[in-house]
């Protein structure tokens, strides 16, 4: 999961012991922190029901706001709001709180628990839309409201199983997102999700599929008029295509892309680190391309002129298994027979059945293979193991 611009947007309210309710925006966590600690046990079982929305909220203000530099502090003030919505059934607030508490886990790559988390907000969701009343507001919560809650849900814990290797899982709950995004247009939401279904089915070897993730992708992007997410997309289809060894047709993407990301340096640079180290690899894979070509090109010049059937042979048969050179990568068993399994077309589904290991420990042998031949990508392992004879 890959789109990830985070910009932290902090505006918190304090709360003083007596129970007025402060803007504090534009100050700094510490100062809401004091604000909330003047609150004793004795003053929360004292609070109004006013007070202690308030209070809820600022918890759940420093909860976010340390979500990304104190995760322990994240879950602490989240853990604090919980103690006060979680009693009065105030779901939508328990919602929150255990959504960040599962992305904390979930960033920790602690999935189990992320999962127990996500699921716990899931069911909060689930009470708001069966009609749960809501402490701000006598109406009870909107189905924008509550859509708007299960999107975000639907696409966290989409993200969670793809990290688990349950692609089916995931895709099931990105799809959910998904139809949310479409009934309300939010066309940008849609193509990033569908965006980075391709980017999965990718990750999968499953190219059909990935390239139908990405059709819509540009279709909701240029739906909504993003000039970024086009651009995003292009660089998906030059992936794909790279992957599948088609570098005519995958330049032309990345070359197109590379120029967005050149004149808008501000957008994600690590995008155009991403889309560069593509065409670094297509470049490099099409100089290998010219090279075959220039030595079939010259194998039938010989011919043509002429050269006798025993040496026309021995330059048109296929090459034996070229000798192992003395200084080739050693790798282990396991390496070679996952080595093997790639080069016959295997999925990390597939591998990790035929292996019987997990999906995330496929995933780690073949980041290692790559790291150990230097390459960037499968197809360019397979390419440069078989030009050293070890498959």
């Amino acid at each position: 999961m890959k789109r990830s611009l985070l910009i932290l947007l902090l505006a918190v309210l304090a709360i003083t012991r007596s129970g007025a309710y402060n803007d504090h925006r534009g100050h700094n966590l510490d100062s809401l922190e004091r604000a909330v600690a003047r609150w004793t046990p004795d003053d929360i079982d004292k609070a109004s029901e006013q007070e202690l929305i308030n209070l809820n909220r600022a918890y759940r203000n420093l909860m976010l706001g340390y979500n990304v530099l104190n995760g322990d502090k994240s879950i602490f003030y989240a853990r604090r709001a919980l103690s006060i919505s979680h009693p009065r059934k105030w779901y939508a607030a328990d919602a929150d709180a255990y959504r960040y508490i599962g992305q904390i886990f979930y960033g920790r790559e602690q999935y189990d628990s992320a999962r127990v988390y996500y699921m716990a907000s899931l069911a909060a969701a689930d009470a708001m839309a069966g009609g749960a009343s809501s402490p701000t507001d006598s109406a009870g919560y909107s189905q924008k409201v509550i859509d708007d809650y299960y999107s975000a849900l639907y696409g966290a814990i989409g993200n969670l199983y793809n990290m688990m290797d349950s692609i089916p899982q995931a895709m099931e709950y990105y799809e959910k997102a998904g139809d949310i995004f479409e009934k309300y247009g939010w066309n940008e939401s849609n193509s990033i999700l569908h965006y980075n279904m391709g980017e999965t089915w990718v990750d999968e070897g499953e190219m059909d599929k990935a390239k139908a993730e990405y059709d819509k992708a540009m279709t909701f992007a240029q739906a909504s008029g993003d000039s970024l997410m086009i651009v995003d997309v292009w660089k998906g289809y030059g992936r794909l295509y790279a992957e599948q060894g088609k570098t005519w047709k995958s330049l032309p993407f990345l070359r197109k892309a590379d120029a967005y990301y050149a004149a808008h340096p501000d957008y994600a640079p690590g995008f155009r680190t991403e889309n560069l180290n593509y065409m670094q690899t297509v470049l490099s894979r099409q100089k290998r391309q010219l090279g075959l070509l220039a030595g079939a090109l010259a194998a039938i010049i010989l011919i043509v002129l002429g050269i006798t059937f025993g040496h026309r042979k021995k330059h048109s048969s296929s090459p034996e298994k070229a000798t192992v050179p003395a200084d080739a990568p050693e790798l282990s068993v396991r390496e070679k027979e996952i080595l093997d399994l790639l080069s016959k077309g295997y999925t990390t589904g597939q591998i990790a059945e035929a292996l019987n290991l997990s999906g995330e420990t496929i995933r780690w042998y073949r980041k290692k293979l790559l790291v150990i031949f230097d390459v960037s990508n499968t197809p360019e392992l397979i390419s440069r193991a078989k030009e050293i004879g070890l498959i």
